[in-house]
């Protein structure tokens, strides 16, 4: 199982980033995903997560009408396309995975499996 972020960067207030991650070695439909983020010094926080289904589970509230997850299984992609970006947006994100087919949980399950983040950095 393999996960690689990209698409961050430098962008500003009000701006718009879409970063994607690759999935290798494992099949969207047997795995839940979704995204992280991380400060220094604070926890690695859910930002979306997604089951098995494709049904999204969660938003974390500062993100909510903002960001959009999204997955591509044909191409075993996952996205999240990030609108109005904030300052407080700014954070390494991550793609996370674990494998469940269970439909049940809602908000972001502890993933197993982590790709490098991505530094998304929102600054005038």
């Amino acid at each position: 199982v393999q996960l690689q972020a990209s698409g961050g960067g430098l962008v500003q207030p009000g701006g718009s980033l879409r970063l994607s991650c690759v999935a290798s070695g494992f099949t969207l439909d047997r795995y839940a995903i979704g995204w992280f983020r991380q400060v220094p010094g604070k926890e690695r926080q859910g930002v979306s997560c997604m089951r098995s289904s494709g049904e999204v589970t969660y938003y974390v509230p500062a993100v909510k009408g903002r960001f959009t997850i999204s997955r591509d299984s044909a191409q075993n992609m996952l996205y999240l396309q990030m609108n109005s970006l904030k300052p407080e947006d700014t954070a390494v994100y991550y793609c996370g995975t674990l494998e469940t087919t269970d439909v049940t949980w809602y908000g972001c399950p502890i993933m197993d499996y982590w790709g490098k983040g991505t530094q998304v950095t929102v600054s005038s």
